[in-house]
């Protein structure tokens, strides 16, 4: 990728991000740049990973040794930034399964970077665990995205 397209596809993306603000979860935006909503959304979620990265990194050199607090502030930080960026993800990412490894990925890390699982722990049982710590992240269950899986997590079995 060439500088001039990296910045028109940044430029598309903060374009589509100021025309979403008024419906998040609302049609996507069209940019010109990205040939489909797909595409759009995997950019989205590429932008969410680097600026919830940096603030994990920060927030991570500057605990006390809480890392599951650390975490937390790290990610309430990267929602609070960009919280129309969020509220597009939440809305619309659950459309596409080719960003299912992305999204566990991502999940995974949080788990990890909050001390909640070991080396031994599964990929599936450590996507388990940043799932329900993302979900307490949106405000508990009853914030927690339309058919999530963590719902039936948490909620007690009769």
């Amino acid at each position: 990728m060439s500088w001039h397209d990296y910045y028109r596809r940044r430029d598309a993306i903060e374009a589509a991000l100021r025309q979403a603000k008024r419906d998040p979860a609302g049609p996507l935006p069209r940019t010109g740049v990205f040939a489909s909503d797909r595409e759009l959304v995997l950019a989205l979620q590429y932008k969410w990973s680097l600026i919830l990265g940096g603030h994990l990194r920060v927030q991570l050199c500057e605990t006390d040794g809480d890392e599951l607090d650390a975490v937390t502030r790290a990610w309430r930080a990267a929602a609070e930034a960009q919280p129309t960026l969020r509220a597009v993800l939440d809305a619309h990412l659950g459309r596409f399964p080719e960003a299912a490894p992305v999204r566990e990925a991502e999940l995974r890390m949080l788990a990890h970077a909050a001390g909640l699982s070991e080396a031994g722990d599964s990929a599936e049982q450590v996507t388990k665990v940043g799932l329900a710590l993302e979900s307490l992240l949106l405000g508990g269950p009853a914030k927690a995205r339309a058919g999530c899986v963590v719902r039936r997590l948490l909620t007690p079995s009769a």
